[in-house]
């Protein structure tokens, strides 16, 4: 399952994106929230929409099920407990939602990937940590650059992302840069860029997938 982040509309429905749903661990959060931006104007859910479908066309050439949780960037929501559900019913092999991250640290760049922690059932165990490995690696190989801000050598462990907790199935969330930063926001916002980071994905997942 691919999760592309956000939804077009997001920002211009506060009522139904703030309306609290569980968080997994017997608190709540927002619905869903309209995500970032770069400095320049290129939002947050058009990046991780234009990516999802690269990675859906790619993974389908070779024979892989794809299901999405949204089916255009023209919508709002769905709510992050509820796109976890939709890789639970589908008995997804491996989901990742795709992010881009927002810092306002002027030298914060680089990707990371989140994963839940610590785990509340056995698919947030190994089966997550490796996906989030196969991911790293191939983003890496890519010659993105890991985050020199947050996480670990490109992995970080996280028990507030609603979607990763209520996943039933090895699950990651793939922060593909910072917004913010000149260098990430060049390649978040070029097609070539998005192009580079879609083919890092969707060889992470190959690999994970075996």
């Amino acid at each position: 399952m691919l999760d592309p982040g956000h939804n077009g509309r997001n920002s211009s429905n506060p009522g139904v994106i703030n309306k609290p749903v569980p968080d997994g661990r017997g608190g709540s959060k927002a619905c869903n929230t309209t995500g970032t931006a770069t400095n320049a104007g290129y939002s947050e859910h058009a990046f991780t929409w234009d990516v999802a479908v690269r990675v859906r066309e790619a993974l389908t050439a070779r024979g892989v099920k794809v299901v999405m949780t949204r089916e255009d960037d023209n919508g709002v929501g769905p709510c992050v407990d509820e796109r976890a559900k939709i890789g639970n019913r589908a008995s997804a092999d491996a989901v990742v939602s795709i992010h881009a991250d927002g810092s306002n640290s002027a030298s914060a760049r680089g990707f990371h990937i989140i994963y839940s922690a610590p785990p509340l059932n056995a698919a947030q165990r190994e089966p997550s940590t490796k996906l989030a490995g196969a991911l790293r690696d191939t983003l890496r190989a890519k010659g993105f650059p890991v985050s020199n801000y947050i996480g670990s050598n490109g992995l970080h462990g996280r028990p507030d992302i609603a979607g990763m907790n209520h996943t039933t199935r090895p699950a990651v969330m793939v922060e593909c840069g910072n917004m913010r930063h000149p260098e990430d926001a060049a390649q978040l916002s070029s097609a070539a860029g998005r192009a580079k980071y879609a083919s890092a994905i969707t060889d992470g997942l190959l690999r994970y997938l075996g």
